[in-house]
């Protein structure tokens, strides 16, 4: 019975542990937000600044789990290439040591409990405060606290096994030196870190199993090597159904990891115990001298060492070849269709240990993009079809028609995720900026209807055999090409808030596609009262005007939804004039 005590207790213990690094990470990465994506910006630079910044920023969150995931999603999301990728890779494997450095010196030198109780209850009142920044700063404490009082805790579950020789002589068996013992107890790390998803409880598992005298030197190591290999099913679970480059980002994880403590292991004889030696001289005392208290005293700091120098070796090795290592990912996880041409698939990645909205904003902007660059090429094949009876109509319209139709389901899948986004807590200012960025994909999808309708009014005069006088075709191009403009204007500058010069701008092409409106609009008006003219033909001119007008309107809407982003929330009204009817 009191066996089955210690179990729960342990893993009770393991789970406050767990709960204290998910919102230490995500108090952190709240507060941090703005601050990653600067440091990110910089990963375009050199191949080394993308190894400083995956080790920056995985001692900022205290999770390599949440920075490789993030990698994925960047990648997933083409805001970062697979060399950017691998770079950042390697160093979250060395900004992650950072925990074992903290929990060895912290936990095992000091009584950490007074000091995380202290953190708790500073966060305690501070988990009220109306401030969003309070709040964050109270997640970082709680997170703090909870984690180290869940490794206190463990600490204390598990019995003390110094003066039992049964126990003692079975756990002979996994301090041995042999090849079958490291390759055991590598397994065992392995497969604890696939369990738990966390390399940082891992290593405190093993830290604390070391230091209360359960396992010797290899055994620890090799323990250590295990939750190395196993930390990458995060990576590997968060990449499935991405791209294929985010695929290939999360294999490159997977084969550094594996390839690295694989070796050594398999070359034990030449490296894993010259390494083990090597790691001894570099940190205060004798190892392999010490037996009993001072050395279950003294294994957890040479574990964190022997965690960094591996982990930094690792990537002093792999770091010239990173480029060649790339072009082999990509030849064992080749490109192929993820789904049905012409159909759209919003994948964002989440999970334990990244729950940022800051970082899913980046993907979703990213999508709007895309989506407002559909925007100008339809209607720019629209222009090039209304006049041009050499093009094929029918395949035309039908392809205009697939496009927006991929239009309205990235509109629907990504406006469902802002919503869930919205429905999660989120802090005023992601607030704001959701609901704008809601708004332009409504505006966006608009404009493609609008295209839409054009390409089968340009379908429908072909097929009544139709033709304008040269003097309105003129007028009309000139109007087109307009509109065109301040589409293409708008798409140019929608990664950022429009400032004060930009909006103007916007406001004088409105206004300028107002004045043609009028002037077309009146020159319809006196063709028919002249009673010269096709009415049906008149009717189609009107129609295309009403439809390019829209288009006219909906950039400004968007004009003014960047521009507001800063100040408030937007709360647009349609115009009036915005009703798209169907008169083909």
């Amino acid at each position: 019975m009191k066996a089955i005590m210690s179990i729960f207790q342990i893993i009770g213990s393991l789970g406050l542990f767990l709960y204290g690094i998910k919102l230490l990470s995500e108090g952190l990465q709240k507060s941090a937000g703005d601050k990653m994506k600067a440091i990110l910006r910089l990963m375009t630079k050199n191949r080394l600044i993308s190894v400083m910044t995956g080790i920056l920023i995985t001692m900022l969150i205290q999770s390599s789990s949440a920075t490789t995931v993030m990698v994925v999603s960047f990648v997933n999301a083409g805001l970062m290439d697979l060399i950017q990728a691998i770079g950042v890779i390697l160093g979250a494997n060395i900004g992650t040591t950072f925990t074992g450095w903290l929990v060895a010196i912290l936990g095992f030198k000091l009584d950490i409990s007074a000091l995380a109780l202290v953190a708790i209850a500073f966060a305690a009142p501070m988990m009220f405060s109306k401030k969003n920044k309070t709040r964050e700063i109270a997640d970082i404490l709680l997170g703090f606290g909870l984690l180290f009082l869940g490794l206190n805790s463990m600490q204390h579950a598990m019995p003390d096994i110094t003066g039992n020789v049964g126990v003692l002589s079975f756990l002979e068996k996994f301090n041995g030196d042999s090849i079958l013992m490291v390759l055991t107890c590598l397994l065992i790390g392995t497969v604890v870190t696939v369990v738990v998803q966390s390399s940082s409880a891992a290593m405190a598992m093993t830290l604390t199993m070391a230091f209360n005298g359960w396992l010797g030197v290899s055994a620890s190591a090799a323990l250590i090597l295990g939750s190395n290999i196993g930390t990458t099913i995060t990576a590997y679970l968060a990449s499935i159904g991405t791209s294929t480059t985010a695929k290939r980002a999360a294999w490159a994880h997977i084969m550094f990891n594996v390839t690295g403590s694989l070796l050594a292991v398999v070359l034990a004889v030449v490296f894993f115990k010259p390494l083990l030696h090597i790691v001894n001289l570099i940190t205060p005392g004798d190892i392999f001298s010490m037996t009993g208290t001072a050395l279950s005293k003294e294994l957890p700091l040479f574990l964190a060492m022997f965690h960094t120098f591996f982990n930094v070796i690792n990537t002093i090795v792999f770091f010239p070849f990173v480029r060649q290592f790339a072009k082999l990912i990509e030849k064992l996880v080749p490109a192929k269709a993820e789904y049905d041409e012409g159909t759209y698939h919003f994948t964002y990645i989440g999970g334990t240990f990244i729950d940022s909205p800051e970082l899913y904003l980046l993907t979703i902007r990213d999508e709007i993009r895309k989506m407002a660059n559909l925007a100008c090429n339809m209607l720019s094949r629209y222009r090039n079809m209304f006049n041009n009876k050499e093009v094929n109509m029918e395949a035309e319209v039908l392809a205009m028609k697939k496009d927006e139709e991929y239009a309205d389901q990235m509109q629907e899948q990504l406006s469902n995720f802002c919503v869930h986004l919205l429905q999660d807590s989120q802090t005023p200012t992601n607030a704001s900026t959701l609901n704008c960025l809601i708004r332009v994909m409504d505006e966006l999808e608009s404009v493609t209807d609008s295209c839409y309708n054009l390409a089968m009014l340009s379908q429908r005069r072909y097929q009544q055999g139709w033709t304008f006088e040269l003097s309105i075709a003129s007028d009309l191009n000139q109007y087109e090409l307009l509109v065109q403009e301040f589409l293409d204007y708008i798409r140019d500058r929608m990664d950022r808030t429009l400032t004060k010069a930009e909006m103007q701008k916007a406001n004088e092409f409105e206004e300028q596609i107002n004045t043609w409106r009028n002037h077309l609009s009146d020159m319809v008006q006196e063709r028919l009262t002249s009673g010269n003219a096709d009415v049906r033909i008149e009717l189609l001119i009107l129609e295309k005007i009403r439809h390019l007008e829209h288009i006219g309107d909906y950039c400004t809407n968007i004009a003014e939804t960047y521009h507001q982003a800063v100040k408030h929330t937007p709360v647009l009204q349609k115009r009036s004039g915005n009703t798209t009817s169907h008169l083909v």
